[in-house]
C-alpha cells in the first residue's frame, strides 16, 4: 500500500464546525465486513449491535487546555505557545510549538496573561516549530499548573477556522475522560452521552479503560509514498490490570471487543502476549498501523471520518479492508456525513 491510495475529495463544506445538539445523535454509518454492507443509522443505535459480555475499550485520556497566547519581549510581538508534553517537573520545562516560529529563538522571553505573572524562556530549539521552554513562576508547582489551566484554551483542530467558545472546554472531552494528558480529543468517544453508557451497562456491556495520550503526532502529514518509511512520534500509555482482566476474559468467552478510536485500538496493539492477549503495560508507544495488518484484539472498532492521506484512515483501512473503506467514504461524501474532530461515526463490524 502506498500513500496515494489513500488519498479522496473531501468538499469542505463538510468538514463539522460544531458537534451534533446531543453527543449520541451524530450519524452513523455501520459496516460490516463479512457481509460488505452498509447501514445509515444514529450514534445511539449502536446499542443494537452489543450484547451482554461484550466490552468496549475507552480511552481516557483528558485533554488539557494546551494553548496559550503570550508576548515577546521588547517587541510585544504575539507568540502563540502549543504545549505538547511536560519534560521536567521540578525544572517546568515543556516542549512546545510557537507561531509564528521565525521570531522565537533561544534566550527569548514570553510574558502570558495581563499581568505577566507567568514567563518562559525558549532554551532550545527541537523542529522548526518546536521549543524547548522552561516557565518561570512565583509559586508552587500546583499553583503553576493552576496558572497554566487558567491562560490555556481548548486546543481546537487547526481546521476549525472559528474562534474557540466557553462551550468547547466540555465539547471536545469524551464524559469518561480522567487522565489528564492529551492535547487533543480521542473524538470517537466524544460520541457517548452519559445517558447511552448507561444504557449499555445495563444491557452487560463491559468497559475497559485505557490510556493513551493524544499527542500531535497523531495528525502529522505522511509525506513519504512508501508508508514503511513514515515514523510516528512516541505518545504515552497505560494498560491497568483490570482493563486486562476484561479484555483477556471476552477473548476467551469469544465476545465482541469493540476499541473505540485508533487510539484505543492503537493502544492494545502496542501490547499484545505471543498468544494474543493484552498484557499491562506502562510506557510509550510508536506504533503506526497500515494495510495489510492482522489486528490481535478487538473484532469491532468505532471511529470518526478522517483526513485523505492520514495515518488514522490508514489503521482503519487495515481493520475493514482498503476497497470497502475507499467505498463507504465515497458513500459518505455523497450522503453528506460530517468529517472529522466533530463530524459523524462509523461503527465496523
Amino acid at each position: 500500500m502506498k500513500l496515494s491510495n489513500f488519498g479522496f475529495d473531501l468538499p469542505s463544506e463538510l468538514l463539522a464546525e460544531y458537534p451534533s445538539e446531543n453527543r449520541d445523535e451524530s450519524r452513523l454509518m455501520v459496516l460490516n465486513r463479512k457481509e460488505q454492507t452498509i447501514e445509515h443509522k444514529l450514534f445511539k443505535d449502536i446499542i443494537d449491535y452489543f450484547d451482554e459480555d461484550d466490552v468496549l475499550i475507552l480511552n481516557n485520556t483528558k485533554v488539557f487546555p494546551a494553548r496559550l497566547y503570550g508576548n515577546k519581549e521588547k517587541t510585544g510581538a504575539r507568540i502563540e505557545v502549543f504545549l505538547l508534553r511536560e519534560l521536567n517537573e521540578e525544572q517546568r520545562l515543556w516542549d512546545v510549538l510557537v507561531d509564528p516560529a521565525r521570531k522565537i529563538r533561544i534566550g527569548n522571553k514570553l510574558y502570558f496573561g495581563e499581568d505577566e505573572t507567568l514567563v518562559a524562556e525558549v532554551i532550545d530549539n527541537t523542529t522548526s516549530r518546536g521549543r524547548t521552554l522552561r516557565f518561570l513562576y512565583d509559586g508552587s508547582y500546583i499553583d503553576f499548573r493552576r496558572k497554566l489551566q487558567e491562560l490555556g484554551e481548548t486546543p481546537l483542530p487547526k481546521y476549525i477556522k472559528r474562534d474557540v467558545e466557553p462551550e468547547d472546554e466540555d465539547r471536545y472531552q469524551t464524559i469518561y475522560a480522567k487522565n489528564e494528558g492529551a492535547v487533543a480529543a480521542p473524538t470517537a468517544g466524544l460520541h457517548f452521552s452519559k445517558h447511552l453508557l448507561k444504557r449499555l451497562e445495563i444491557k452487560g456491556v463491559n468497559f475497559a479503560e485505557v490510556t493513551l495520550h493524544v499527542g500531535l503526532g497523531t495528525f502529522n502529514p505522511v509525506e513519504v509514498e512508501d508508508l514503511s518509511k513514515h515514523k510516528m512520534d512516541s505518545e504515552e500509555i497505560s494498560i491497568d490490570s483490570l482493563a486486562v482482566d476484561t479484555v483477556n476474559t471476552a477473548i476467551k468467552k469469544r465476545k465482541r471487543i469493540c476499541a473505540v478510536g485508533t487510539t484505543a485500538m492503537r493502544t492494545i496493539e502496542s501490547s499484545v502476549s505471543s498468544g494474543g492477549l493484552l498484557n499491562e503495560m506502562d510506557g510509550w508507544t510508536n506504533k503506526f498501523i497500515f494495510p495489510p495488518y492482522d489486528f490481535s484484539i478487538a473484532n469491532c472498532m468505532i471511529t470518526n471520518f478522517h483526513t485523505p492521506k492520514s495515518t488514522l484512515l490508514m489503521m482503519v483501512s487495515a481493520f475493514a479492508g482498503h476497497d470497502f473503506i475507499m467505498k463507504a467514504y465515497e458513500e459518505a461524501v455523497k450522503e453528506k456525513y460530517r468529517f472529522y474532530s466533530y463530524g459523524d461515526a462509523m461503527l465496523i463490524i
